[in-house]
């Protein structure tokens, strides 16, 4: 099992509200005009699971399979080329602020290992990026 994480991302708004709106994945509308449609199509979701298609990689539907109020929202892969789990880390820095990081688990066969793990930690810090930049309100 290999596992990649993202460095540690400032959130300008409280914890509660980061856990609110990635708990509950209906709340991706609100972000569903910044998902660069070059690299990414065919986003859908509900309230517990999300799939995209990833050029070249495939399509890739992640599922949550638990939520840890306010702290945590874990996923697990429904379906995926590789199969891997991805959690989101939420923690207090006051009362208004909050800081997250992105953890990805996934089961890397040894000869794809050397080929995949600079997109794959490229692709964790580029979704921290990005939920970084949410408006939790």
């Amino acid at each position: 099992m290999a596992t990649f994480e993202s460095s540690i991302k400032q959130v300008p708004f409280a914890q509660q509200a980061v856990y609110a709106k990635l708990s509950n994945l209906s709340n991706l509308e609100s972000v569903r005009d910044r998902v660069p449609n070059d690299k990414l199509q065919d986003f859908t979701f509900d309230n517990d699971s999300v799939s995209i298609s990833v050029a070249p990689v495939g399509k890739i539907t992640l599922r949550i399979c638990d939520r840890e109020e306010p702290k945590c929202v874990k996923f697990e892969t429904v379906e995926s080329p590789l199969p891997f789990n991805l959690w989101i880390q939420i923690l207090p820095v006051t009362a208004e602020t909050s800081k997250m990081k992105v953890t990805v688990k996934a089961d890397i066969p040894f000869m794809l290992k050397g080929m995949v793990s600079g997109p794959l930690q490229d692709g964790v810090e580029k979704i921290a990026d990005a939920l970084a930049l949410i408006d939790y309100r």
